[in-house]
């Protein structure tokens, strides 16, 4: 089972039904199912994702998305067979994966100027972060 976590703030009035979604159909795509899992999206403000960058990449400019994954890299067998790596064997067996951030401005920005529904862009963003969470990069 996977559970997905959503924090987000009132004034970010996003779909949890689509980040739920794209969390299941990303595990569904790399064939990572029957897993005890954890996922946790947030959805904050241009300012704290500024303050993230700035903390955890020593960078200064504003991203749209951000990973944070809570273990090494796993690769999809590890996934697939029972091992827990590292940290993450918690003795619930849960796998936490790590966490997807969202920017919800930039989201809204880059919807707008890619003329795309706002549900769509976040539906692909999670894709993308939960695809990194489970070990894939941009070249895969």
């Amino acid at each position: 089972m996977i559970t997905v976590l959503i924090h987000t703030d009132t004034r970010y009035p996003v779909n949890r039904k689509i980040i739920r979604k794209a969390v299941e159909d990303t595990f569904k795509k790399h064939k990572v199912e029957n897993l005890d899992s954890e996922v946790s999206v947030a959805v904050v403000g241009s300012r704290k994702m500024k303050g993230l960058s700035q903390k955890y990449l020593n960078e200064t400019s504003n991203h749209q998305i951000l990973t944070f994954v809570l273990t090494e890299s796993v690769s999809k067998e590890q996934l697939q067979r029972t091992e827990r790596p590292g940290f993450v064997n918690s003795p619930d067996g849960i796998l936490r994966l790590g966490d997807v951030v969202l920017c919800w401005p930039q989201v809204l920005e880059e919807a707008s100027y890619n003329d795309i529904m706002v549900d769509d862009e976040v539906y692909a963003l999670v894709c993308h972060g939960v695809g990194h969470l489970l070990g894939y990069s941009h070249n895969e």
